[in-house]
């Protein structure tokens, strides 16, 4: 059984004993495609909300901070699911009886019947929904402050893990990383769902040591990756990409999201219908989606939350990484290996020829490829 790192999700699988950019592992509900060791360029467009610092030494992988979102999606799904049982059955029962010509007020009482038998499990279900997820927000929020983040220093090429049980860190070499994104499929009552997954590991002593973070796609999974690559490979000095793809940040707003953002947000929508960049449909189910997610109030308990973490204060770091962290001098920084540059230069050009093709089918063509030089030069 692989052991935790910060306390993330983890699987029960363990990769192939040589796995490589490209392969893809099946398994029963769904499949598992590698994008490391050796991290060559994925093209993505690089977006991670996971990273809670970064400079020009290193970056931050997990524990960062509250998302407005979270809350959105936790205050205003039970809120929408109440409302479609409570009124939206209702109105489909009345469409229902128009179309099978019932009177005008039979009508009337199958929607009064449909709403008053549909109204007490909206509010069960509301307050049900809502429990859980305060549940869940409790165990992120703990998180939040017990969690040491796992750190990329670009200057070393060496990544910094603090596995759960240990009192020092692992520092392990960039590029023998192994990441991948996962996707699979499960049966519920309700129908097919689909969930999505980043995650990273290393071997050591013997044991698999691996994290895995939720994501909405395959392809977000990419990107949050690719946001990390690019950051080791500096490739990527506009930090501002990664934490605030949307451009909801002023420049004199705090980093973090919060009232500013809703703010910001609402001030792009009315100046993007100025120039007819949207259309007023578009605006009109910007406003509903706020509307039906407490309008700024997410956006107050971001901002609330915040400030019970820095009263509670982060989880120190462990001096040998705050060593580690220190800034090196330019001649003793460590470079790519002569393999990654090879790689990722093939990788590139085999995308500009094929810019249609999965990235995935980019890396199996180039390691295919080196197959028949490897033996060549034996």
């Amino acid at each position: 059984m692989p052991k935790k790192i910060n306390d993330q999700i983890l699987r029960p699988d363990t990769p192939p004993p040589s796995p490589q950019a490209g392969d893809i592992e099946s398994f029963m509900t769904g499949r598992k495609t590698y994008l490391a060791p050796l991290p060559l360029p994925t093209d993505a467009h690089p977006y991670c909300p996971y990273i809670s610092d970064i400079n020009d030494v290193y970056l931050d992988f997990g524990g960062g901070n509250p998302q407005v979102f979270s809350y959105q999606m936790s205050l205003g799904a039970p809120f929408t699911c109440a409302c479609i049982i409570a009124f939206g059955f209702p109105m489909i029962s009345g469409v229902l009886a128009l179309l099978n010509d019932f009177s005008p007020e039979l009508i009337r009482e199958v929607i009064e019947d449909v709403f008053f038998f549909s109204w007490p499990i909206a509010i069960m279900m509301w307050f049900f929904i809502t429990a859980t997820c305060l549940f869940y927000w409790l165990k992120a929020h703990k998180l939040f402050t017990e969690i040491i983040p796992t750190r990329f220093n670009r200057q070393r090429r060496e990544v910094c893990f603090t596995p759960e049980g240990e009192t020092e860190p692992l520092f392990v070499p960039w590029e023998s990383l192994c990441a991948w994104v996962i996707q699979s499929h499960s049966a519920t009552q309700y129908g097919a769902t689909r969930q999505y997954g980043m995650g990273m590991g290393f071997e050591y002593k013997g044991e698999w040591l691996c994290m895995e973070f939720q994501c909405a796609g395959s392809q977000l999974g990419i990107a949050h990756w690719e946001a990390v690559r690019a950051f080791m490979a500096y490739e990527l000095d506009d930090f501002n990409a990664i934490l605030d793809p949307l451009g909801l940040q002023g420049p004199n707003d705090p980093p973090h999201e919060g009232l500013h953002t809703f703010r910001n947000a609402r001030a792009g929508l009315h100046r993007r219908l100025r120039e007819k960049e949207v259309g007023w449909v578009y605006a009109f189910f910007w406003y509903v989606y706020h509307v039906m997610t407490f309008w700024t109030l997410p956006n107050r308990l971001v901002e609330w939350e915040i400030k019970r973490i820095d009263k509670t204060g982060r989880r120190a770091l462990p001096q040998a990484m705050i060593d580690w962290s220190q800034p090196l001098p330019v001649e003793l920084r460590a470079k790519p290996s002569n393999t990654l540059v090879q790689l990722s230069a093939k990788v590139r050009t085999l995308r500009k020829q094929y810019p249609r093709h999965d990235i995935t089918e980019i890396f199996a063509a180039v390691y295919r490829a080196e197959r028949p030089a490897s033996r060549g030069k034996e």
